[in-house]
């Protein structure tokens, strides 16, 4: 899709990220889970807190970002989703490859991690995510968490 543009989240995109949220409820989120997210847009911290949206003739059609924790020398994805109509058209692989640019662009972070379901988990281990902890109904019954790990060094 060459019609599809990236850039930093602006509050302007509330609406169009939230309605994308929707659009996964409940395979892939949680209907309680709308409030943290709902929390999360509103706090952003586009320093330390990036978060891109890709858009499509002007619309918001997936969005995702990275919790930077240089202390710890990490970073995690953060609440990434594609609108459901646009399932399977690769913007899922478009955005987590900006967010892996994201992470290996910042000094210092060795590790990328991420919690994810039973749905997602195999998209994840395309890129080289392991596994490290699988918790049964760990986000809300029937939606299993699953912990993963990308080692972006080797120090």
């Amino acid at each position: 899709m060459k019609d599809i543009a990236s850039r930093p989240y602006v509050a302007e995109d509330f609406a169009a990220c939230l309605a994308i949220f929707d659009s996964n409820v409940p395979t892939f989120f949680a209907p309680e889970e709308r409030a943290d997210f709902c929390q999360f847009l509103e706090s952003i911290d586009t320093e330390g807190w990036p978060y891109l949206v890709l858009t499509r003739n002007g619309s918001v059609i997936a969005c995702g970002g990275l919790a930077v924790e240089p202390e710890r020398k990490r970073a995690s994805l953060a609440w990434g989703m594609v609108d459901r109509v646009f399932h399977g058209q690769g913007l899922g692989t478009r955005l987590t490859q900006a967010r892996l640019a994201q992470a290996r662009a910042i000094p210092g972070i060795a590790e990328l991690i991420l919690e994810t379901s039973q749905h997602t988990h195999g998209f994840y281990e395309k890129f080289g995510f392991t596994a490290s902890r699988v918790t049964p109904d760990g986000f809300a019954p029937g939606l299993d968490r699953w912990n993963m790990t990308l080692r972006l060094t080797d120090t």
